[in-house]
């Protein structure tokens, strides 16, 4: 499989390249130049093949030519000691919960999957470093998954405020690889620093750097893998067509089940489940994108107002608006109905779920009892946090106090970083190269 950016057709580069050098030179994102067909790959497996096989399997297909069979496995089985879990709660609804990895949310799946492919491919190439902004308890998903890598050091930036969950024994400082630097500013200057690292060529190759956000398709690309398999699990028991809706913030979830779809994947449609900052709302409807300011919500990862992903999602509708505007179905959900949502799922299947999860379901009901789909689509609703990540507002939904698990103590313990600095590139290479 080749890539090209958003912003032109040519040159095309490998999966490597992408990985490793993560934005084109034009300001576009990365995207797959060409589609395979990979249905030959999962049309046959069943309710029996568990995650790892199927990527084991798709990968190596997907990424002919870079990633062998043997170098797949490897990989998946240094990065996947967790599954995705798909529960039917009815005739007419499921849920695919992606938050058993280590820190409770979906993000761990793609995140693990591009550190053991990465440490794959630096093999042969030299060091690698990867930047990436963080705030909550992504640092640690990042920490988790690159921590021991050969040739590849990570170096997380955190705003301002505190820091939780990492294990100072990986510390570059102590021998280890991992690098958590504060900004003295707010994620979006994180963020800003990391584009700016990599668009400074010289900074870039002097350290090999490359990211592990979302603006990397290494990362993005592989939750494909999720949704293919829902579909394996539930094909042959389903009744209806097939649709899943989507928690969607920066939207990287939503494109990686329309990559699921282009590679083969039978599916109606996606609902594109926002919270009252439904940033992409009138765009999918075919209007013009206008950025609006975020308002506060009780789902805030879904509080986003330009979308880290919008070039994607562009280059879709792009090739073909008509084929998405119908296959992509935006709805908006409010705190009183994302509250009552958690209750209603509570109380009906004895299932918890998360505020962003929560909006995901609301919109999926009423999808399906609108007069076009009503009896005719099976949603499977994407359960992207664990629902003690919100234990106080889901306590207050259901209740009744729901249970921690012991894992999530360890991620609200604080740490120090090993420096604060201003979001300057000099002041970020001068803490880097003190660690080496």
């Amino acid at each position: 499989m080749e890539f090209r950016s958003t912003q032109a057709q040519e040159p095309l580069v490998s999966f490597k390249d992408v990985v490793l050098r993560c934005l084109p030179p034009d300001e576009g994102l990365y995207v797959p130049a060409r589609v395979a067909d990979m249905r030959q790959y999962f049309m046959h497996m069943d309710a029996k093949t568990t995650y790892p096989e199927l990527v084991a399997t798709m990968a190596p297909a997907l990424l002919q030519g870079e990633l062998n069979p043997f170098s797949a496995k490897r990989a998946v089985e240094s990065a996947f000691g967790f599954e995705p879990e798909l529960t039917r709660l009815d005739d007419d609804i499921s849920l695919l919960s992606l938050y058993n990895g280590p820190t409770g949310v979906f993000k761990d799946f793609g995140i693990a999957f591009l550190a053991a492919v990465m440490e794959e491919l630096v093999k042969n190439s030299g060091p690698a470093m990867v930047l990436s902004a963080s705030r909550g308890n992504a640092g640690v998903s990042l920490a988790q998954a690159f921590r021991g890598r050969g040739g590849i050091s990570s170096v997380i930036l955190y705003p301002a405020g505190p820091i939780r969950g990492l294990d100072p024994a990986s510390f570059a400082t102590r021998g280890g690889n991992i690098i958590p630097i504060q900004i003295t500013g707010t994620l979006d200057d994180c963020q800003r620093l990391i584009v700016e690292a990599i668009e400074d060529r010289p900074f870039a190759e002097r350290y090999g750097v490359t990211s592990a956000n979302a603006i990397n398709l290494g990362r993005l690309l592989p939750q494909c893998f999720y949704y293919i398999y829902a579909f394996v699990k539930i094909k042959n028991s389903l009744r209806g067509d097939l649709v899943f809706s989507v928690p969607c913030g920066n939207f990287g979830n939503l494109i990686a089940g329309l990559y699921a779809w282009k590679f083969g994947m039978p599916v109606k449609g996606y609902i594109a489940a926002m919270n009252v900052n439904d940033a992409f709302g009138d765009y999918i409807r075919g209007k013009r994108f206008v950025p609006r300011p975020v308002v506060p919500t009780n789902s805030p990862s879904l509080d986003v107002g330009v979308p880290s992903n919008y070039k994607r999602l562009a280059a879709f509708y792009e090739e073909s608006p008509a084929v998405m505007r119908n296959m992509v179905y935006p709805a908006s959900i409010g705190d009183d109905r994302t509250v009552a949502a958690i209750g209603k799922v509570w109380k009906k299947y004895g299932v918890l779920l998360d505020p962003h999860s929560a909006v995901a379901f609301a919109a999926a009901e009423d999808l399906a009892s609108s007069q076009e789909f009503a009896g005719h689509v099976h949603t499977v609703v994407i359960a992207t946090g664990h629902p003690a990540k919100r234990a106080a507002l889901v306590s207050q939904a259901i209740g009744e106090d729901i249970e921690i698990p012991p894992r999530f103590a360890q991620l609200q313990r604080r740490v120090d970083p090993i420096a604060i600095i201003k979001p300057d590139l000099e002041a970020l290479e001068g803490v880097i190269a003190s660690c080496f």
